[in-house]
């Protein structure tokens, strides 16, 4: 009768299967070298002759945007490196600069989707602009959202890098709509969507549930997302009306 308990005692001490182990280490670091690698591989579609080298002269806050949402993917790698490494002490301390760059990159995110688009209408003479207005605006109150509830709960790991993550995937669509297939079927959308997945299944292997985070914000977040693409798609009036008056 012993044996039976001295076995279970002998598989708790294997520890967790080496293909769960690397997910539990190394999940989020991959997945924010991932993020780099979308943003990268998305705006070099586009990069070049919006921003390099345009016909026309983008504004300057455009400049001040890539800088800034930039430097947030990158903040992004440092601090999962941080906790792969065991640098606590340092992220914790460097996780207040990405507060402020958050904080900072939410009005930023919205002022600039303004200037783009009185730009795009009035410079560029290109239409769609006031009704994909939405676009933008839902996603930094997306990133807005979750970066404030991993401020508060910062204390709590768990909660926290999940919601970082959540944070930055929401950021994604700017790079996967650089893609006309992903664009033109409204699929950018659905490729953040897929990166939450990761997270779920990665919670599914490791710990044999799904954390409550992305119980939660995965439906809130299609729900939204199917709001504003029909919102866009359709051209609703009530929000040409509202883009109208912000856009001039």
């Amino acid at each position: 009768m012993s044996s039976v308990p001295q076995m279970a005692v002998a598989r708790m001490g294997r520890g967790p299967a080496p293909g769960n182990a690397l997910l539990t280490r190394y999940f989020y670091l991959a997945m924010s070298l991932l993020t780099a690698a979308i943003v990268v591989w998305g705006f070099s579609h586009t990069v070049e002759q919006s921003l390099f080298h345009p016909a026309v002269p983008r504004p300057l806050i455009l400049w001040f945007h890539g800088a800034a949402f930039s430097g947030w993917v990158l903040f992004f790698i440092l601090q999962s490196a941080l906790v792969r490494t065991r640098n606590v002490k340092v992220h914790r301390k460097l996780g207040w600069f990405g507060a402020g760059l958050g904080t900072v990159m939410v009005p930023l995110g919205v002022t600039t989707s303004i200037v783009m688009g009185r730009f795009d209408i009035h410079r560029l003479h290109e239409d769609g602009i006031e009704a994909f207005l939405i676009i933008p605006f839902y996603d930094m109150l997306a990133f807005g959202v979750f970066l404030g509830l991993a401020i508060w709960w910062r204390r709590k790991p768990e909660l926290h890098r999940r919601l970082i993550f959540l944070a930055t995937c929401g950021l994604l669509d700017a790079a996967f709509g650089r893609i006309d297939f992903l664009f033109n079927n409204n699929l950018f959308f659905a490729c953040i969507d897929l990166m939450i997945v990761a997270g779920m299944a990665r919670d599914l292997l490791v710990e044999r549930r799904v954390h409550r985070v992305y119980v939660a914000a995965l439906p809130a977040l299609a729900v939204a997302q199917c709001f504003v693409n029909v919102v866009w798609r359709s051209n609703a009036g009530w929000w040409l009306a509202i883009a109208h008056r912000i856009l001039g």
